[in-house]
């Protein structure tokens, strides 16, 4: 008699999310368009750099988004609740997903930024590396300090207008 047993074996991944990245580095961009990723900022990625990372357009704003590989795929997870068979959920889709490209670190540490998302972001030489949250923004560093500077000027009503009504305490002081 010949016994076969069957093993089904449930593995769950626990996966290394990235929430809460920290700082604005300045880095140069190569001839070639390679930028040398800032070593704080490698050391704030290395439990994921292996994943590799999706950069995109931003959408407002003159600039690329890194997203690594865990939170695109969160990203699109929402983006994929969209009914496509409504028009602007379509548009959204495809304009978001516009010039979207997956790269990685090379082996000494410089990310290639692909010609269109280059020219898409008029970044020269001087680059900023800012970090917002989970992604990174990616900026000429003169739109990067134009941006800042713009936006200084409104940024008490808009901190008012965006956090104002948050409140995390139990005794609703803050």
């Amino acid at each position: 008699m010949v016994k076969i047993f069957i093993f089904v074996i449930n593995i769950q991944t626990s996966r290394l999310k990235v929430v809460n990245l920290i700082g604005t580095y300045e880095c140069k961009a190569d001839v070639k368009g390679r930028l040398m990723m800032p070593s704080p900022l490698k050391k704030q990625l290395s439990s994921i750099l292996q994943d590799g990372f999706v950069l995109k357009r931003s959408v407002f704003q003159p600039c690329l988004e890194l997203y690594p590989m865990s939170e695109w795929n969160d990203m699109m997870a929402k983006v994929n609740k969209l009914n496509r068979f409504v028009k602007k959920n379509n548009d959204f889709i495809r304009r978001f997903t516009a010039g979207v490209k997956v790269v990685e670190l090379d082996v000494s540490g410089r990310m290639l930024i692909p010609r269109d998302l280059h020219l898409f972001s008029g970044i020269t030489k001087d680059v900023v590396l800012s970090s917002s949250v989970n992604i990174i923004e990616i900026w000429d560093k003169d739109k990067y300090e134009k941006a800042i500077d713009d936006a200084t000027v409104d940024f008490a009503d808009l901190a008012e207008d965006v956090m104002g009504n948050v409140n995390d305490n139990d005794d609703e002081l803050s």
